[in-house]
């Protein structure tokens, strides 16, 4: 379903939405439903305004839609990171309903813990953990272009909790990003697993995508986020698209910022 997002979009925005239970692990509402529309039914999230904590740190506008934000620049990317998210009315009111990803049970670890000398082939450090007992491990990730790519996207929209669990590898083999709630912010406060990159040349495709971005940002899609973000936040996207364009490198870490999330995973 994720990979046909035009018809996921009518069923999330028009199907009827059943509420099957709550995600009790979730820091804020997160109900678990299905969508029903014309005899074809998904599973996905329904996200309520009405159940969202206030953050200090964002006191503008609602998760919900910075989650909608969120899918639509992902959309403009072509990568489809993010699945296909609309804004509603549901049982509790309105909100965000993200059509539901289900893991690959059977898929191999994105994320490790190795030894702290130094990563094996294939994956990349992030940090040095302490793993008790006055001893500490290497906390890597896979040196994936699916990751890179999610890292890239997480830059542009300055993504302030990239854990470890906020990645879903489906059993088609995509990777998908979610949990958008806390991006867009003015001030930069990339916090995030991905910085196995960090410094590195942009791939010459998401050199591309940028360019594309950067285009889309002055017509249609600017136009599209102006009602989920206020003034300073599409400005300040539009910044970090340009400064990405500029620069040419992935970000690297702010000296005045925590850079990895906590949990981590």
């Amino acid at each position: 379903m994720a990979a046909d997002p035009q018809t996921a979009l009518a069923l999330l925005q028009s199907g009827e939405l059943e509420v099957h239970g709550r995600v009790t692990s979730a820091s804020n509402t997160v109900l678990y439903c299905t969508v029903t529309l014309d005899g074809l039914t998904a599973p996905c999230a329904y996200k309520p305004v009405a159940g969202e904590r206030p953050l200090w740190d964002f006191p503008d506008g609602t998760l919900a839609e910075r989650e909608v934000a969120s899918f639509l620049v992902s959309a403009a990317t072509g990568w489809g990171l993010v699945p296909p998210t609309v804004l509603r009315e549901g049982q509790a009111g309105p909100g965000m309903v993200q059509l539901w990803i289900e893991p690959d049970a059977a898929a191999e670890e994105l994320i490790d813990l190795q030894d702290p000398a130094g990563p094996e082939a294939g994956w990349l450090p992030i940090v040095h953990a302490d793993v008790g007992g006055g001893r500490t491990a290497l906390l890597v990730h896979r040196d994936d272009e699916r990751l890179r790519r999610l890292a890239v996207l997480d830059a542009v929209l300055n993504n302030s909790d990239r854990k470890g669990g906020h990645w879903i590898e489906a059993v088609d083999g995509r990777l998908y990003g979610i949990d958008h709630g806390v991006t867009f912010a003015q001030p930069a406060k990339l916090r995030t697993l991905l910085w196995g990159w960090a410094g590195e040349s942009l791939p010459e495709e998401s050199a591309e995508v940028l360019d594309r971005l950067a285009g889309a940002l002055d017509g249609a899609l600017g136009e599209a986020l102006r009602p989920l973000l206020t003034a300073a936040e599409l400005a300040a996207t539009r910044a970090r698209v340009a400064a990405l364009r500029t620069g040419g490198r992935h970000p690297e870490p702010a000296p005045d910022w925590p850079s990895i999330p906590w949990p981590p995973v």
